[in-house]
């Protein structure tokens, strides 16, 4: 995501009734029109709907694989680990897709760029489900997520548009939050019921993608321009050799500050390695449940897509503790700070809470889980793990929560975009990469161990958000790329 986006997401500055926008149809000539933030309450919600029922589906596809990885293997004489690369290149370009896609919101608008991923998605989604080689498969898969991944990076500035940045939008925030986690949670589950109901047919977890995106694709054709991103540069540019070159110059000023960013700052080095692992343990988790679970317990795919909704309501826990975190330790601070505006460290609350659950749930899923105890012990290991990853895990929403909000408070609207795009990137990287292992350390350690080395490493990374609190306003004091912020 480019700086010019991501500016725009976190200090929109919204134009009055009356002011000329951007018509949001593909048309360049301007017209006078009502900002979004003051459209109808019943339009507000349906242009609401649209980020979150897509960021839900670009996640969803990421794991909706994982019931289909015996059948892949059967049907193309594959290995386990060439059988999980489905869902590796699929994570893969979600890391890099945003990086490209992103920023031609900024030429072609929010409205056009959702189609384009939507109709990305269900097209080699499509093309996956009907591939008769491997090969094939795993292209379709590659470009499904990279072509489809831009619902997610512009999602927020969408929010944005349509509520403001005050407390009316909380709950369409969050619940643009919950997208991004339920999509990964129940893809197991549906994936597991679809292929039970066709007989094991793993082609179906491809098209259940597509008929989910297809009611998604239709709202997106009657959504409006949200927000006129498609910015005037003819005084620089004229042209498409202009808009070419603009957009590559866009495309190389946000990867090059991502990678200084990522590289020699402490803060936004050590947020982006603990939430990038927040975010591959849960892949993880979700990859060894089906070993686990029938090995010790015999369960079905099914069963075993039931056994996570215990995340799920980790994940709901973890919204409530949020929320009273904001009203009492955080509205604290913002009353005792000057002018009401706390230093960025205070909004690390949560996710010094969250640091404990993690190992916790990960520490409970290794030793819990054996040969003739209950099953129930297990499975609710996944509560206390999720309400920490949750909290953990807020890259995908650049706004309101612990680690991620710090990042943009800490280093200003300026740089905070490289920071989060960096943080994005590297967080898709690793879930793409662990599963790739995760079922091989289990065969090889043993479930007690092997769940006992991620939960060790999750210890090990508790610290990063309390030596933040402490020590963060040192580090942002001598950092060249850290605006003026309280201390």
């Amino acid at each position: 995501m480019s700086d010019l986006e991501m500016n725009e997401e976190l200090t929109e500055v919204k134009s009055y009734p009356g002011e000329t926008v951007g018509t949001g149809s593909g048309h360049n000539e301007p017209r006078k029109a009502i900002n979004a933030i003051n459209w109808s309450f019943g339009m507000k919600l349906y242009h609401t709907a649209i980020p979150c029922f897509l960021a839900f589906l670009i996640t969803f596809s990421s794991s909706v694989t994982v019931p289909a990885t015996s059948a892949l293997m059967a049907e193309f004489n594959v290995s386990q680990t060439a059988a999980i690369l489905s869902g590796t290149l699929y994570m893969l370009g979600l890391a890099f897709g945003p990086m490209i896609m992103a920023p031609l919101s900024e030429f072609i608008g929010r409205r056009w760029l959702y189609l384009v991923t939507s109709s990305n998605i269900i097209a080699f989604a499509g093309g996956a489900g009907a591939a008769q080689n491997f090969a094939t498969h795993l292209i379709c898969r590659f470009f499904c997520g990279f072509l489809g991944s831009a619902g997610i990076a512009i999602g927020a500035g969408t929010i944005l548009d349509v509520w403001g940045a005050g407390q009316a939008g909380s709950l369409a925030r969050l619940l643009f939050i919950c997208g991004p986690f339920l999509g990964p949670s129940l893809g197991p589950l549906v994936g597991a019921y679809v292929m039970h109901e066709y007989h094991g047919d793993w082609r179906w977890t491809q098209w259940v993608i597509a008929l989910i995106g297809a009611p998604t694709w239709i709202m997106i054709v009657f959504m409006r321009e949200t927000s006129d991103t498609r910015i005037e540069h003819g005084k620089k540019y004229s042209g498409r050799l202009g808009t070419v070159k603009l957009a590559l110059s866009t495309l190389y000023a946000a990867v090059s500050r991502s990678m200084t960013i990522l590289t020699t700052e402490m803060i936004a080095l050590s947020i982006t390695l603990y939430t990038g692992y927040a975010y591959a343990v849960i892949f993880s988790y979700f990859a060894s449940a089906s070993y686990v679970y029938e090995l010790d317990y015999n369960f079905t795919e099914r069963e075993t897509g039931l056994a996570l909704i215990s995340v799920i309501i980790g994940y709901i826990l973890a919204v409530v503790m949020y929320m009273a975190i904001e009203s009492t330790l955080y509205a604290r601070s913002v009353r005792n700070a000057p002018n009401g505006r706390p230093a960025p460290e205070h909004r690390l609350y949560a996710g010094m809470v969250g640091s404990i659950f993690v190992p916790i749930g990960l520490f409970w899923y290794a030793w819990a889980a054996h040969p003739g105890g209950h099953w129930a012990a297990a499975v609710a290991s996944g509560i206390p793990f999720g309400l920490g990853a949750f909290v953990l895990f807020v890259g995908l929403f650049p706004l309101k929560l612990s680690s991620i909000i710090y990042l943009i408070e800490a280093y200003g609207a300026a740089a905070a975009a490289s920071a989060i795009a960096a943080n994005g990137s590297f967080r898709y990287l690793l879930g793409a990469v662990f599963p790739l292992f995760t079922i091989q350390m289990y065969e090889k350690l043993g479930v007690h161990w092997a769940g006992s080395v991620f939960a060790f490493l999750s210890l090990a990374l508790l610290p990063i958000p309390w030596l933040l609190f402490k020590y963060g306003h040192r580090l942002r004091k001598n950092s060249r790329f850290i605006t003026s912020v309280p201390v």
